[in-house]
């Protein structure tokens, strides 16, 4: 791993030596398993779908390498240029939802997209990161500056986002939005009668959404009485994962891309599972989890509270992806169409996953001046010195 010499004062060599290369190798592995699944998975659904036979392959194929090649951009960017972007994307993003309650393109019953040229965006998937990076913005900003409403600024634009994203609809993806904010703001140091309230809205929000939106009624219904049957296309699903057994039926053997839609997308661990086996998907599971333990460890580590903040959002965000969606093919939680993310087929979902895990490198590379464990061990700050400084008097 280790081909340039520290002496390298390259902007190449800096980013080199100062950006997480494990986190960076584990994210170009899962790549890589990502592109041979899409290999195996999407042909059939192409045709299923009347499309050429490569012609997901194509596509993805394409939207990797330029989300990969981002991803690194975006790496070299420092904290200040990360906030920038950050502002920019959610402006972009808000706008482009906001377009799509009237000119978006719907599918499944949800308008979520913006059919562009061949292509069609989904403007909701670049909030995400952006959120991350402007709540933990404002959060910091408010626990440096009492006279600043950083709290109240954070909380509002969660607020646009969710009536946004409620109005398309798309409740997964608020979930993702709200346990974001949750988890910053607990961070930040919000107190605990204000914690309870944000459990109790949390779990009222819940309830709101199953008697709200019939999909999600149907599907809660579905997955908590076996009697009514557990959806095609997860049973489907749970047959692939029992014919592949330990070692898989070998590299395109397998049949239940044949049967499901969504395949080459939602549905493509089970691909994995029935055509490379339980190994497979261990070793899969494996990286996934690498990469979000040591997200926080190094946002943990950090001894500036805004980019603690921002690198534990994006990482939440990336590793609560992975569980709603092995979660839902592994009939563990009620089927939520959402992505594995630099795995699954969609130009849309894989860029912005690109841009968060950039921002999450750049913020966690070591820089001049002191980050993460040697700044916290030069300025003699202790762990729970740390935690001391960052909530006076604990979690109140």
């Amino acid at each position: 791993m280790t081909t340039l010499p520290r002496t390298d004062t390259s902007l190449f060599g800096r980013w080199w030596w100062t950006v997480d290369r494990w986190m960076l190798m584990a994210i170009f592995a899962i790549s890589a398993i990502g592109a041979l699944l899409t290999l195996a998975a999407s042909p059939a659904v192409a045709e299923h779908y009347g499309f050429d036979t490569y012609h997901f392959v194509h596509r993805q194929f394409v939207f990797l390498p330029v989300s990969l090649l981002v991803m690194v951009l975006v790496s070299l960017m420092t904290p200040r240029g990360i906030r920038r972007l950050a502002v920019g994307c959610a402006g972009i993003a808000l706008l482009g939802m906001i377009a799509t309650l009237f000119v978006g393109e719907e599918i499944k019953g949800a308008s979520r997209w913006l059919h562009i040229a061949s292509f069609s965006l989904q403007p909701s998937e670049f909030i995400k990161p952006a959120f991350a990076v402007i709540a933990a913005w404002l959060f910091a900003e408010s626990r440096e500056n009492s006279s600043l409403p950083g709290n109240k600024l954070a909380t509002f634009l969660f607020m646009i986002i969710v009536v946004l994203l409620l109005l398309q609809p798309d409740v997964g993806m608020t979930s993702v939005v709200a346990a974001i904010w949750g988890i910053e703001f607990f961070l930040a140091g919000l107190p605990l009668f204000l914690v309870v309230a944000v459990a109790f809205l949390f779990m009222g929000g819940i309830v709101g959404a199953y008697f709200t939106f019939g999909h999600v009624q149907i599907r809660v219904d579905r997955f908590l009485d076996p009697a009514t049957g557990e959806g095609y296309q997860v049973t489907r699903a749970l047959e692939a994962f029992r014919n592949g057994g330990l070692f898989g039926r070998g590299p395109g053997e397998g049949r239940v891309k044949e049967v499901l839609p969504d395949a080459h997308a939602d549905f493509i661990f089970a691909v994995a599972g029935e055509e490379f086996g339980l190994i497979a998907c261990l070793v899969m599971l494996g990286l996934f989890a690498s990469i979000v333990l040591r997200g926080f460890s190094r946002a943990l580590q950090e001894g500036d509270l805004f980019i603690m903040l921002a690198s534990a959002g994006l990482i939440v965000q990336f590793g609560l992806q992975v569980i709603i969606n092995l979660a839902s093919t592994l009939n563990m939680i009620p089927p939520k169409g959402m992505t594995l993310p630099f795995v699954s087929y969609g130009g849309s979902s894989t860029l912005a996953l690109a841009i968060g895990m950039g921002m999450m490198l750049a913020l966690t590379r070591e820089r001049s001046g002191g980050v993460g464990l040697k700044r916290m061990r030069s300025s003699k700050v202790s762990g729970a010195g740390l935690l001391e400084k960052l909530a006076p008097g604990g979690v109140r």
